[in-house]
């Protein structure tokens, strides 16, 4: 009965790949896990104490629906010195529940049925779903290892219809590692700044970068206008539970998405956005300790896969890397079971983020260099079994 009732749109998308095979590894005693992207280190101190303090002194009364205009004013100011992008706090900033909600609202602000939104894969895995539910296509846009898993100008030129309304962006990426430099970003704003497409910049690992500078899309010629920025405190601050992210936009698209989110959300945790702004005052140490620490984790890694004879590029961001098993003579999927059964390591089959991640797993180093040590042997050994 309840069957029938359920929404077309519902019935089409898959199961996140990454929770359907973690449901089956917690099942499972003694498994070493390098599969969800959460930081290991606790969230720091200072920032913690601010969320406790706020329900004492604060109160946990709502906030207005974009947020406590502190917490505005302080992402305002960290954008413009950490990227040098303005942002108005009074009217082009909403502060959301995480960086996922600021996504789905973009998308349905601006999505009508039957809209084309543009997707590199391989991508996080809620993507092409949120462009789905908002009535939209989601429209896979491939990326290679051969280009390091970059997104280039003339792919994107070659899918762009009248249709396309939208294209998202997350760089530094989940589930490669992969970066975009400013001349890559440059070619594609060549093509973009032709066509009227929003841009959903998702750079909540911005701050999570190694060798290299980010740059933000909004910042090059004639892309503020056309560019949503996402970001949070999840991943840079170690904050995933505290589900607390922004978007900052054009003040229409802004308005739009404050409609939504008003609806369905109301607002952001009260004692979240304290804590928020205790992080972007105080918290830059920390993230540049931790950091340093992904830094030594992201080398053991992939040098431990090179050791073992997989083709694993250099990851440049985030804290993941994609090493390519296809030679294995194996799907990602069996890969991965495989594994798993054999050796009680658990990976993400990298066909769990589209078709372009096949062949390829991804493998977060957001653990401790004894876990990736220990999962390394293992790994070692289940694929010289295979020989």
């Amino acid at each position: 009965m309840i069957d029938k009732m359920l929404s077309d749109k519902v019935k089409v998308i898959k199961p996140s790949g990454i929770r359907k095979f973690f449901d089956i590894a917690a099942t499972m005693e003694g498994v070493i896990s390098l599969g969800v992207g959460e930081p290991d280190f606790p969230t720091p101190t200072k920032i913690r104490e601010a969320g406790i303090n706020s329900i004492v002194e604060k109160g946990t009364t709502y906030t207005a629906n974009v947020g406590l205009i502190e917490l505005r004013r302080a992402i305002s100011k960290y954008l413009e010195d950490r990227f040098q992008v303005e942002y108005d706090p009074a009217n082009q900033i909403l502060v959301t529940v995480g960086a996922s909600e600021a996504v789905d609202l973009a998308l349905r602000a601006v999505v009508n049925p039957g809209d084309e939104v543009l997707v590199p894969e391989p991508t996080y895995v809620s993507y092409a779903p949120s462009a789905i539910l908002a009535g939209g296509v989601a429209v896979p846009v491939p990326t290679y290892e051969k280009d390091d898993f970059r997104l280039t100008a003339d792919v994107i030129r070659s899918l762009i219809t009248p249709k396309t309304k939208a294209i998202v962006f997350c760089y530094p990426n989940n589930p490669t590692g992969a970066v975009m430099e400013k001349a890559d970003l440059m070619a594609i704003a060549d093509v973009l700044r032709q066509h009227d497409i929003l841009i959903i910049a998702d750079e909540i690992y911005a701050e999570l970068v190694y060798g290299i500078e980010h740059t933000s899309m909004a910042t090059l010629p004639g892309m503020y206008e056309k560019t949503l920025l996402i970001n949070g405190f999840s991943k840079a601050f170690s904050m995933t539970g505290w589900r607390l992210g922004y978007a900052c936009g054009p003040a229409p698209l802004m308005e739009a998405m404050k409609k939504i989110h008003q609806y369905v959300i109301m607002c952001a945790p009260t004692m979240s956005q304290w804590a928020a702004i205790e992080a972007l005052e105080s918290g830059m140490p920390e993230v540049e300790r931790m950091v340093a620490e992904y830094d030594k984790r992201r080398q053991t890694i992939v040098q431990g896969f090179r050791d073992m004879g997989l083709s694993c590029f250099e990851p440049k961001g985030a804290f993941y890397c994609f090493p390519r098993i296809s030679d294995l003579g194996m799907t990602s999927d069996e890969f991965c079971n495989r594994l798993l059964e054999a050796e009680k390591v658990a990976v993400v089959p990298g066909s769990a983020f589209g078709d372009s991640g096949e062949g390829f797993i991804r493998v977060s180093y957001a653990y401790s260099i004894d876990s990736i040590k220990k999962a390394l042997v293992k790994i070692d050994r289940f694929i010289q079994s295979l020989k």
